[in-house]
């Protein structure tokens, strides 16, 4: 799921395309995109409206209207944000369309159907987002933004203070921290060495810093290179390089680039979750709780390194059923796993390239150091 980074480049993206676009019209192709599931009511809310803004909030992207309303967009797993011009070919991923003024229109495409868009007001002009069309389900429960000036470090260790539960989990929820997702977790764990199952209330101020320093210093490394294209991720403008620089995430079984030693990679919550066990050791006193999670770490500590796995979303699909590793497989953890590795993200490119032929948008633009050449209209 995109996080705060590729969140961020998608509002940057859109900022020079929709400012100051009027809104004319709104087609939906599945219902359940709006969050109201009431496509009359989305479009009346919205039609004959102007767009003045582009921002986020946590995973959100925000597109203020002018009347201080604004249009929520929760891109999900796989949901796509492209500005096109009118009569481009519709693909049969495409679930909302805003039509403007000018004759283009915002495609929101979005394969697995997750990503939701709804409508909320601002509380005055640079206030927080409050309630929501169909329901009343509010922001407040966001907690503070990681890049914001606001965000001190003492901000932080009041935070985490007050809390008792394993780390990974606590980065995740979005009542503690807004925007921090899967990937940015277990990359800012393993810069500040601390195990992701350890518990908050072990932390010692000088972890707290470490910690509080690595979050803000990899989400603002990510922003600057437009996010991590791992899966379906891609902007407006183009795709992220952050995943070349990322140490962990997705890395089970390859050499930590401190130790050398195998990466880890074991379940917490549902979430693949990646680690090295001799840069960020358990304190004694977590170890007998987390015991039941560890005996599935993967590769096992002591044992030829064998990783059992199913296929992964991103490569399901392919045509010759090349990209797809059958369900309950055995490979090893070194040459099979940077095959495995290389297959996924050749088969997310290729969707990607897809999404934007299929779109009329250009082809991807990023440079290697993840900024985008000539930013310009999608075409």
């Amino acid at each position: 799921m995109p996080e705060l980074p590729e969140v961020e480049t998608v509002v940057r993206d859109l900022r020079g395309l929709v400012v100051d676009a009027e809104i004319t019209g709104v087609r939906v192709s599945w219902l359940k995109t709006l969050r109201s599931q009431d496509p009359d009511a989305f479009a009346r809310a919205v039609v004959g409206r102007t767009i003045i803004g582009t921002s986020r909030r946590a995973k959100l992207v925000v597109l203020d209207l002018d009347d201080g309303q604004a249009i929520t967009i929760h891109l999900k797993m796989t949901g796509q944000l492209f500005v096109v011009s009118s009569g481009v070919m519709e693909d049969p991923y495409i679930r909302l369309i805003l039509s403007f003024a000018d004759g283009r229109e915002l495609w929101f495409r979005d394969i697995r159907k997750f990503g939701r868009v709804g409508v909320a007001r601002r509380d005055g002009p640079a206030g927080d987002l409050r309630g929501e069309l169909g329901g009343d389900k509010g922001f407040k429960g966001f907690g503070p933004e990681p890049l914001d000036a606001a965000f001190t470090a003492r901000v932080f260790r009041k935070g985490i203070r007050g809390r008792k539960g394993r780390l990974k989990p606590l980065l995740l929820d979005q009542g503690f921290l807004a925007g921090v997702g899967n990937i940015y977790a277990d990359e800012a764990l393993w810069a500040a060495r601390l195990h992701p199952l350890r518990s908050a209330s072990t932390l010692r101020p000088a972890d707290e810093g470490r910690l509080y320093r690595e979050i803000r210093r990899i989400l603002a490394e990510a922003v600057e290179r437009r996010g991590s294209s791992i899966d379906d991720y891609t902007a407006p403008e183009g795709d992220g390089s952050m995943q070349e620089q990322l140490k962990v995430y997705q890395r089970a079984g390859e050499p930590c680039f401190r130790c050398g030693r195998p990466i880890r990679r074991i379940v917490v919550g549902a979430r693949s979750t990646h680690f090295c066990s001799w840069c960020q050791r358990l304190p004694a006193r977590d170890k007998p709780g987390a015991a039941a999670i560890l005996r599935g770490m993967e590769p096992r500590t002591g044992a030829a390194p064998v990783i059992r796995t199913g296929p992964r979303w991103t490569e399901i699909g392919g045509g010759d059923g090349s990209l797809g590793t059958p369900t309950g497989s055995t490979r090893r953890a070194a040459g099979s796993q940077a095959s495995r590795a290389e297959r996924t993200k050749r088969a997310a490119a290729t969707r990607r390239a897809a999404a934007r032929a299929a779109t009329g948008a250009r082809p991807d633009t990023a440079r290697s150091d993840g900024r985008p050449v000539e930013p310009g209209r999608a075409s």
